[in-house]
């Protein structure tokens, strides 16, 4: 890699965790990144998911409280989400680098119109019901199988999901998102490490650039408007959407 390279790996690694922290999306960033570097799409979707993965953990302990306070939901829907990240993760691994292309445009269109309508998708606080029903299961599992799959977008799938099914507070169901978000973005990684799918140098870069960025979006949050972050990584998902679009 060149330096220019190394320099925009770790501006995307790092710009990935301030939006993770502050609106969400990141993936956009990362996969974007690994795209202009030449990275194969598989590979640089495969390595989003560890680059995003210590952003969940830290996330997933400061809401420890929340998180015991709905124990028994967590733990079934932890069932599903693994089982439904192994399923979307070997159906990654069973395309090839020509088919996986071919189906990304479309993915990123899906995943930024996801994301652009967050604000309207974001649950509103309501009364809790338990997450062992039926249309809960059913939607964590679908929404799972597509975090294995691609990622992009994922936590505001699943924000929306859970809402509609479990009801709570925002807070709440951040703090089950964020947890169900570790456990897809673990079994994902066990399996792209395992199909040997890993870009390893442009992880190295973009990690340690993430986690301060994860770090400096506290920071940013305070300063910036989220709305600004938001359409700024929207205006990054039109543009890898055109650009696979166009060069497909």
């Amino acid at each position: 890699m060149t330096i220019t390279m190394i320099a925009l790996l770790a501006a995307a690694g790092f710009l990935s965790g301030a939006v993770n922290a502050i609106a969400g999306g990141g993936t956009f960033l990362t996969f974007g990144a690994m795209t202009l570097a030449g990275v194969p799409p598989i590979s640089a979707n495969a390595t989003s998911s560890i680059v995003q993965f210590p952003g969940y953990i830290t996330s997933t302990i400061a809401y420890r409280d929340e998180i015991a306070h709905r124990w028994r939901s967590a733990l079934l829907l932890a069932i599903v989400s693994v089982v439904g990240a192994f399923a979307g993760a070997f159906a990654l691994l069973s395309l090839d680098n020509p088919s996986f292309r071919q189906i990304v445009p479309w993915l990123l269109a899906a995943a930024t119109a996801v994301f652009a309508a967050g604000p309207w998708l974001k649950p509103k606080s309501s009364t809790e019901r338990s997450g062992n029903s039926p249309a809960c299961i059913i939607g964590q599992f679908l929404t799972s199988i597509y975090g294995g799959f691609f990622g992009a977008g994922m936590g505001i799938m699943m924000l929306a999901v859970l809402g509609i099914t479990t009801g709570g507070t925002y807070h709440h169901l951040n703090a089950l998102k964020n947890l169900l978000a570790v456990l897809i973005a673990a079994v994902a990684i066990v399996v792209f490490v395992g199909g040997g799918v890993i870009a390893w140098a442009e992880a190295i870069v973009m990690i340690p650039a993430g986690a301060l960025g994860g770090y400096a979006g506290v920071w940013m949050a305070r300063r910036v408007p989220q709305s600004v972050m938001r359409w700024c990584v929207v205006a990054v998902g039109i543009g890898l959407t055109v650009y696979y679009f166009v060069t497909g």
